[in-house]
């Protein structure tokens, strides 16, 4: 019996050590092994809040987002497993291979470099090839474009394509040079100047690229300014990175107008004024910074100087400013025609920029503007089921997902169908499960069948009713079931149907607790007993269960603590250990593991304590029905009181679940 408590004392402390990520990774690769996909997803999420530090859970992420298409998102896990574990090659080749295909051709040459020069085989020479691939074409393209621009053709493409293909290949020096002259050509293009500043920040010239991102910022192009503030220091830039930027685009009338106005604010008035007068100067059409410089003048009395920059306000278009300035001259204000300026923000390509930085509260923000611009974009509707699921607001989620299934396009509303079904029979008000497991027992010459129908109410609240139907039972229809050394089977066989209604409690961590009433009736007597069982469950693993991408070790545990009245109101403890590995076939995914089960309970009997062990084999396959595996185990066994017999036994079986 000590031993048995030591047994039973281990299997709780594993229970409780083992991996948080477990239940939601096994939901995952049992969803994955079916094929779907989406939900397979939300739980491999869960899986990432449990283990954030855990590469394996990343990766498997990540296969999942390729088998729905979501390169890019697969690509972001990939990278977060090869930064967790740096020694991961397979990790570091899908990396840099999906790198390539979202065209970031730079990075994908830079990883696939560092696996050829410091990998292992067969990595290494994968790798490689990958990057002669790459850095081949790089190389004669940048070639073709020198010599294109020594025979003449100094042209903003030729300058630009050069730095292009200098930057993917690493040629920092080469991509600036290149990227400096092509917007010197045409510096309307301020997109270049982000450009720039990658690059100059890559080659460790901080300052250099703060300045041309601060040029890019206050520049014209609205998609360029934004890209550059979200480079550039939180904090607003200094006097001196102001200066800097000048120098980099003396032409840029904004950025000296925003400037003169930091100096203003620190009390600088002459510089201020200095900037203001070169804008009235470079940029006459800079009506905003004129009338700034009539105020300054005005206000210290130089009315002389400041009436030709009023007169300018006067007579230009803006009619704000125009009546600011007749304010100032005591002149009677005009009525303006208050023509509304449309809106220059893209607020769809803002939304998917944030959803890509994992900004999802913002990226909402946008969504939901964008759907207010056109609410016929079925694209946006979809995106917004998306957003909303992953902020876990579950019922906005539905909705948005059931107007997306009504697109004319076919791919987002079979995108929206699928997330639609998936998310709203997790939400379901009555979810209803069946499970059933025959098994052949050579020691007991008998099959055993073991099955429950369930359907639950799903209330919200720390409980969940339900109704249950229990099926124990075996094909040999004994009412006084042989003995084999006088130890009879009772914990195989009850030969009943169990009706009843009971409480559950929502799994959390692998726990869960239960307990119900109903009567068992016999199907060999025809009698019905009353019957009242409940108890606790714990299930914890590690490692990868079945429905794995890879293959790996894997163990896992269960202890049931289980009360049942028709046992002479018994109390009995199971508990069942695994240890073993996990095949990466896809077609027949196989478990190889070693078993240790132990039960004890609380009254002695002779048949309800035993330790057994052995071998087994677990396997599933594309060819069988969704959720069904097959079981194989060689085990020994030894009772624990009265006689303590060994026996034998060899146990086929096979498992059968569905879920509405």
């Amino acid at each position: 019996m000590r031993a048995a408590l030591v047994l039973v004392f281990c299997q709780a402390a594993l229970a409780q050590g083992l991996d948080p990520a477990y239940e939601a990774l096994s939901r995952a690769y049992a969803r994955l092994g079916v094929g779907d996909y989406d939900a397979a997803i939300a739980d491999f999420r869960k899986g990432v809040e449990a283990a954030p530090k855990r590469a394996s859970i990343r990766k498997d992420l990540g296969y999942a987002y390729l088998k729905v298409g979501e390169n890019t998102l697969a690509r972001d896990q990939f990278r977060e497993a090869m930064a967790l574990d740096g020694a991961d090659a397979q990790a570091a080749m899908e990396y840099a291979f999906l790198c390539y295909e979202t065209k970031e051709r730079a990075q994908a040459r830079r990883v696939f470099d560092r696996i050829r020069t410091m990998g292992a085989e067969p990595y290494k020479s994968r790798a490689e090839q990958a990057f002669q691939n790459i850095d081949a074409p790089l190389a004669a393209g940048i070639e073709r474009w020198k010599e294109a621009i020594e025979m003449g053709a100094d042209n903003f493409s030729a300058h630009f394509e050069l730095a292009t293909l200098a930057e993917e290949r690493d040629d920092l020096a080469l991509a600036a040079e290149h990227y400096e002259k092509a917007w010197r050509i045409q510096p309307d293009r301020r997109s270049v100047l982000v450009d720039l500043g990658r690059v100059w920040k890559a080659s460790n010239r901080v300052e250099d690229a703060n300045a041309a991102w601060l040029a890019a910022a206050l520049g014209g192009e609205t998609r360029a300014a934004e890209m550059a503030r979200e480079s550039l220091p939180e904090r607003f830039p200094y006097v001196a990175e102001f200066r800097r930027a000048l120098e980099l685009d003396s032409g840029n009338a904004e950025l000296r107008r925003e400037l003169a106005y930091l100096l203003l604010q620190m009390g600088m008035q002459p510089e201020a004024e200095a900037e203001f007068q070169r804008l009235t100067e470079t940029a006459p059409e800079d009506l905003l910074s004129a009338t700034q410089l009539a105020f300054l003048l005005y206000g210290r009395g130089e009315r002389a100087g400041a009436q030709p920059l009023f007169d300018r306000v006067l007579a230009g278009n803006d009619e704000e400013l125009a009546n600011r300035a007749r304010a100032v001259l005591r002149m009677p204000q005009l009525e303006t025609r208050g023509e509304a300026q449309p809106a220059s923000l893209d607020a769809k390509a803002m939304a998917e920029r944030s959803v890509k930085a994992g900004y999802m509260k913002d990226a909402l923000k946008y969504l939901q503007m964008a759907h207010e611009s056109d609410p016929g974009d079925f694209d946006v509707i979809l995106k917004l089921g998306w957003t909303y699921n992953i902020l876990r607001q579950d019922a906005q989620a539905i909705h948005w997902f059931d107007l997306a299934r009504k697109s004319p396009e076919a791919q987002t509303a079979n995108e929206g169908a699928r997330a639609w079904r998936n998310l709203h029979s997790a939400n379901e008000v009555f979810s209803t499960t069946a499970w059933f497991f025959p098994m052949f027992s050579t020691r007991w010459r008998d099959v055993f069948a073991y099955g429950q129908l369930k359907t639950e109410l799903r209330t919200g609240l720390a409980v969940r009713p339900y109704v249950s139907l229990r099926f124990i039972g075996d094909t040999r229809r004994t009412l006084a079931p042989e003995t084999i050394a006088g130890i009879p089977p009772q914990y195989l066989s009850e030969s009943s149907f169990i009706l009843g209604v009971g409480l559950r409690t929502p799994t959390w961590h692998g726990v869960m607790a239960w307990g119900e009433a109903g009567s068992a009736m016999g199907y060999l007597t025809g009698h019905v007993k009353p019957d009242y069982r409940g108890g606790v469950s714990v299930v914890r693993g590690a490692g990868r269960p079945m429905g794995s991408e890879a293959g790996g070790w894997f163990a896992d545990t269960t202890v049931d603590g289980v009360f049942i009245s028709r046992f002479g109101n018994d109390f009995l403890l199971y508990g069942q250990d695994r240890l073993g590995y996990t095949t990466a076939l896809r077609a027949v995914q196989t478990q190889l593991y070693w078993n240790v089960n132990l039960t004890v309970d609380g009254s002695r009997q002779a048949w309800a304590n035993f330790v057994e062990a052995g071998p087994g084999l677990r396997f599933a396959g594309a060819f069988l029905p969704r959720n069904m595996y097959f079981t194989i185990n060689a085990l020994r066994g030894r009772y624990l009181v009265g006689g303590k017999v060994a026996y034998s036994d060899f146990r086929l079986g096979f498992w059968y679940a569905l879920t509405r």
